[in-house]
């Protein structure tokens, strides 16, 4: 599980930022490497791992699927059953549990499909800090639930209206933030990515989910032939990814967001798409969907944790050299692997892992049946109801909502009656 050279990977990451930023940054790297050799920091991450986190999270044997497949068992890692809904909440925590032993007091995270703001929220409340969360206006439509679980959690929401609207203006939002207020501020970048250390952080918190699977497929004396996570940013991937990334085998396979279609502004694919080329932005160097001036260009996903323009530089670097094989699902195919597993196993999906569910339905049966594949559902799709419902039960979704609104307009008028009587 290698680390960064001097913040970079291959030429991929390090810490483009201004002379404001640098010094917290560096402060920053010097404050993880000690905990990291802290036994009583990491002693103390572990028991909220374990106390409050739910981990180790199961490794599911997903027998029906595998029959209706044939070929390769399927095995799902529940990420979705950590505290929160996702996996997001390991990196949040160890990013809060380090912010706290630093002496910050505020804390300030972007978010996409509401997950990592969630999970930050949550772990701000444990451990008793303040908490801002930047989030696209577009995404805070889409992700409402969420939106109202980080408020109940004592979260500040910014719903941010520039540009697109949705992560990558997020991220530039709360950059801006830290920049102003440095020394009382630490942000929890939610994503294996920007300026150095915070790749190799996040990927740190995040491999607790690859040590469990490794050891729970050597209990179970699987032969594993690969391991199949959905990829944005690249957080779950990386840290599911981590333990075998120095190993020939198994095969590590990187699901993009495909959307609709190939064309510019129909998918989020930086390493399978045709506009991605290298780049810097927020602060480090890997690739992104740009024009030809270095501007991001538009993405498109159903599922608001996939749209970001960029990758995360260690995820950039395993892909060019080939040790991870990255490939892309289209929302149709996301939307038939979330009703697949819902149907034949138990198990609802997030529409970002329902992405490594449709590989898996592509991947399974072309492999013999000794083998086995495992899929990071990094997250549950309790979130993705506003997404799914419309699609899955159009009629009586919108009949819900008519009748939602007519309620909360009745319940209006009988508040406002009482106040004026």
């Amino acid at each position: 599980m290698a680390n960064s050279e001097n913040g970079f990977f291959d030429g991929f990451g390090g810490k483009y930022v201004a002379e404001v930023l640098r010094r917290t940054l560096d402060e920053l790297e010097v404050s993880f490497k000690d905990a990291m050799q802290d036994e009583s920091f990491l002693k103390e991450l572990e028991t909220i791992q374990r106390d409050y986190i739910g981990r180790e999270t199961p490794l599911l044997f997903a027998e029906t699927a595998t029959k209706i497949l044939g070929g390769a068992q399927i095995y799902i890692k529940l990420e979705g059953l950590a505290n929160t809904g996702a996996h997001k909440i390991n990196n949040a925590i160890g990013q809060c549990l380090l912010a706290k032993r630093m002496g910050k007091k505020r804390i300030i995270a972007e978010t996409g499909a509401g997950q990592h703001g969630v999970a930050t929220a949550a772990a701000c409340a444990k451990l008793g800090l303040d908490c801002t969360v930047y989030m696209g206006e577009v995404d805070v439509r889409r992700q409402q639930p969420n939106v109202a679980a980080m408020e109940l959690y004592g979260a500040k929401v910014h719903a941010v209206t520039s540009g697109s609207r949705t992560l990558k203006d997020a991220v530039n939002e709360a950059m801006r933030d830290w920049a102003a207020n440095p020394d009382t501020t630490h942000y929890v970048l939610g994503s294996a990515l920007g300026p150095a250390p915070f790749p190799d952080m996040v990927r740190e918190f995040q491999s607790v989910i690859g040590k469990e699977v490794k050891r729970q497929a050597e209990e179970r004396k699987l032969d594993v032939e690969a391991l199949i996570a959905c990829c944005g940013g690249g957080s779950n991937s990386i840290g599911f990814f981590a333990p075998f990334i120095d190993q020939a085998s198994p095969r590590l396979i990187a699901v993009e967001a495909g959307g609709i279609g190939p064309g510019v502004g129909e998918n989020a694919s930086r390493m399978t798409g045709n506009a991605s080329r290298d780049g810097i932005m927020h602060g480090y160097k890997s690739r992104f969907l740009l024009d030809e001036d270095g501007q991001a260009l538009p993405t498109r996903s159903i599922s608001a944790g996939l749209d970001y323009c960029g990758i995360g530089p260690q995820l950039a670097s395993l892909g060019k050299k080939g040790r991870i094989e990255f490939t892309s699902a289209r929302d149709e195919e996301a939307l038939n692997a979330l009703k697949f597993f819902a149907k034949n196993e138990g198990v609802l999906f997030a529409m970002e892992s329902a992405h490594a569910g449709a590989e898996a339905i592509r991947l399974a049966p072309t492999l013999p049946k000794n083998k086995a594949i495992i899929i990071n559902m990094s997250g549950r799709g309790d979130k993705d109801v506003f997404i799914t419902s419309p699609v899955f039960r159009h009629d009586a979704w919108l009949e819900f909502l008519h009748a939602e609104i007519e309620r909360l307009e009745s319940d209006k008028d009988i508040h406002d009656a009482k106040i004026m009587n």
